[in-house]
């Protein structure tokens, strides 16, 4: 038996030996340092060009409805109806992506990197609210879009903000939109993609700090009327613009206004300007003396603000991927091997010198400086512009939705007693 045991045992290592070799010669070991890179990619491949197109047609279809449920019809369940439906087909079957807010990046990409194709759907989901809204207000924002719909729907015991902190806080949606173009004009990223608080909602998982935000931007919408539209939006603050120009709006009640402060409590979103009294509460020539003031002043504090955004802007650049690397490896020590992040590592086997990732970085800082500078300038406009028109006394004799901050949600329809 042990002679036959030996003969076994060894046929069994020659054939693992003849196996082995044999596989050494099929499978050659790997060369990591052939110069291969890996191609990065700019947005998820979409789900197919006939459900972009389908989209469209489902957002012109559902533009068109809403309009038609707030400016003829004035109904308040009819837009409520069309908040679920878009929450259903835009954010949970489409995932939120792509949306209009988080498609000013790709147009911000195509217009700052001529080698970036952008689709044509994409555009046109880009522009469709905007056109729309010229001609009836933001009533993208009433019941088509996602975002807007899963805040409107959970509001529960609204909370209103004061006047003053509510001026404050809508400056900060064109920061966001600054900040979001500088980012995308100098390869840094899509902040929106990565921050945006609902995708762990429309999605069903998220990382951890978009479930965090996400769920705090849920929770304050129980009592503060869309947090998110008002205070954070980017695309937003450009769809407030659009629809101080809009041919139709809202009106609170279909004819004439009896004053009874109705309204004024029903709006959760302080969109309803009170009557203002047509003598000014100062003379005219100190309102004209405090308007040319800040006229005066815009220019020195848009340079200012210029300055201070170039330094923002450096220190901003380290976020991106190569000034991150580039700082890596001039504060790392070369020796210290068991501290190498993958991003250093890949970069040390892929073989390019140290000195042309030194000047890349350089190059980028130098891009998110001037971006930042601009940055600082365009904020200091807008908040001068904010102060000017605060600054101008318009008399107003009926309680009239803000057309900018009006989302055309239709509450205050119910609550007017006026009949239709």
């Amino acid at each position: 038996m042990k002679p036959r045991v030996g003969f076994w045992a060894a046929v069994s290592a020659l054939f693992v030996a003849v196996s082995a070799s044999d596989a050494v010669q099929r499978f050659p070991r790997p060369d990591f340092a052939s110069g291969y890179t890996i191609p990065g990619t700019t947005a998820p491949m979409p789900r197919g060009p006939g459900l972009e197109w389908l989209n469209i047609i489902v957002l012109v279809a559902a533009l068109f409805l809403a309009g038609r449920l707030a400016l003829r019809h004035r109904s308040r369940l009819g837009l409520w109806l069309l908040a679920v439906f878009s929450l259903g087909w835009f954010g949970f079957w489409r995932r939120g992506c792509i949306c209009p807010v988080g498609s000013v990046q790709n147009v911000a990409l195509a217009w700052s990197d001529s080698s970036y194709a952008i689709p044509l759907a994409v555009i046109v989901l880009f522009a469709l609210p905007l056109i729309w809204t010229l001609f009836a207000g933001r009533t993208f924002c009433a019941a088509v879009c996602p975002l807007g719909a899963v805040q409107e729907l959970v509001l529960w015991r609204p909370v209103k903000v004061p006047v003053w902190l509510g001026h404050v806080l809508g400056l900060i949606p064109w920061l966001a939109l600054g900040i979001v173009l500088l980012f995308v004009s100098t390869g840094a990223g899509f902040l929106i993609c990565r921050w945006d608080p609902f995708v762990g909602i429309f999605r069903f998982g998220a990382p951890l700090h978009m479930a965090v935000l996400g769920g705090v931007i849920i929770a304050l919408s129980l009592f503060v009327g869309r947090p998110y539209c008002r205070f954070l939006c980017p695309y937003g603050a450009l769809l407030g613009v659009m629809s101080r120009c809009s041919k139709q709006h809202v009106t609170i009640t279909p004819s004439n206004c009896v004053q009874c402060r109705l309204c004024e409590e029903a709006c959760p979103y302080g969109a309803i300007r009170k009557p203002v009294p047509t003598a000014a509460p100062e003379s005219r020539a100190k309102g004209v003396r405090r308007l040319a003031l800040i006229l005066v002043l815009t220019p020195l504090v848009a340079i200012l603000a210029g300055a201070t955004g170039r330094t923002a802007g450096q220190l901003l650049s380290r976020s991106h991927p190569r000034v991150a690397l580039a700082r890596e490896m001039q504060h790392t020590p070369a020796d210290a091997l068991d501290t190498l992040s993958p991003e250093r590592e890949a970069f040390l086997v892929a073989g390019p010198k140290p000195e042309e990732l030194f000047a890349e970085a350089r190059a980028i800082r130098s891009r998110f400086a001037m971006g930042g500078a601009l940055l600082g300038a365009w904020l200091a406009l807008v908040v001068c512009g904010k102060l000017a028109s605060l600054s101008i006394w318009r008399p107003r004799t009926d309680y009239e939705p803000d057309r900018a901050n009006c989302f055309s949600c239709a509450r205050c329809f119910s609550s007017c007693p006026v009949p239709r």
